[in-house]
């Protein structure tokens, strides 16, 4: 069985956003402004950085969400908060 990704992030991140309509079903989203804790964990994986979201599949972190490259001439833009 495939275990979910994870997304930490914001509800108002427009990144945030974007990262959860690309992976839906696929992903679980937890919003570090209303949750201490998943800011602790989101700051650990993300070696303290602030930025969301952060993107966890397995072992894999991402930090950012470059979205669909392809609307932007393939040049890839990384946002955060």
């Amino acid at each position: 069985m495939d275990q979910k990704m994870i997304i930490y992030g914001t509800k108002t991140c427009p990144f945030c956003i974007q990262a959860r309509e690309a992976y839906g079903d696929r992903a679980h989203f937890f919003d570090v402004d209303e949750d201490p804790e998943c800011l602790d964990r989101m700051l650990s994986l993300s070696g303290g950085k602030r930025q969301v979201p952060v993107i966890v599949e397995g072992d894999k972190v991402t930090v950012g969400f470059a979205g669909d490259v392809s609307l932007r001439c393939g040049i890839p833009l990384f946002g955060g908060t």
